[in-house]
């Protein structure tokens, strides 16, 4: 979720130095800093529905599931972003806390301030990671979930799934309900 920029022109060093003493988190691309906006009860709700899942399901398979206090380092790009669910099966992932190089998956829930960023530039720079398999955007204004997967030709397919469907990762090997994806959120007017 970018807002404003917060800070111009600063290194990835400073960044993170400052980003660990904030009370509010930053995103970083290419020396700008841009503040996050907060999220609504149904995108948190969706994000730790889907956390919550993942994490049960990934018990002791060596992957681990991040809930959106964990930033995605894209090197090629000089970006960091808080992915809103990520999860990374690599072991290289383990010599930092707060910084992951190597997701397999990645999951967005849109908002109506982000959709169209979430879609475009940030699509296009989370591709630059290799060992993505996945990009997931999930809507918080009705039950529909959107996989991006990269096929073996390295080409980004879409599985798109509906209300009363079963929701498949196999970045992860994970299949759940639609429904329990979206259990205890209300549906409210986009902008409201």
């Amino acid at each position: 979720m970018v807002a404003a920029s917060a800070f111009n022109h600063v290194s990835p060093e400073e960044y993170l130095a400052a980003e660990a003493d904030s009370p509010i988190k930053h995103e970083y691309r290419d020396g700008e800093v841009y503040a996050m906006a907060g999220g609504t009860d149904a995108h948190n709700q969706i994000a730790g529905n889907l956390y919550a899942q993942l994490r049960a399901s990934l018990r002791g398979s060596g992957c681990r599931t991040y809930f959106a206090d964990v930033k995605a380092r894209i090197e090629l790009l000089n970006l960091f972003y808080y992915p809103d669910v990520m999860v990374t099966c690599d072991d290289r992932d383990l010599t930092s806390s707060t910084v992951k190089r190597h997701p397999c998956l990645i999951v967005e829930v849109l908002s109506e301030g982000t959709e169209a960023f979430d879609r475009g530039d940030k699509f296009s720079d989370y591709r630059h990671l290799d060992s993505l398999q996945e990009y997931v955007l999930i809507s918080q204004t009705r039950q529909q979930v959107e996989v991006f997967r990269r096929n073996a030709e390295g080409l980004w397919v879409l599985h798109p799934f509906g209300e009363g469907d079963e929701v498949a990762l196999t970045s992860v090997g994970w299949t759940g309900a639609m429904a329990d994806l979206y259990e205890d959120v209300t549906f409210s007017e986009p902008g409201l």
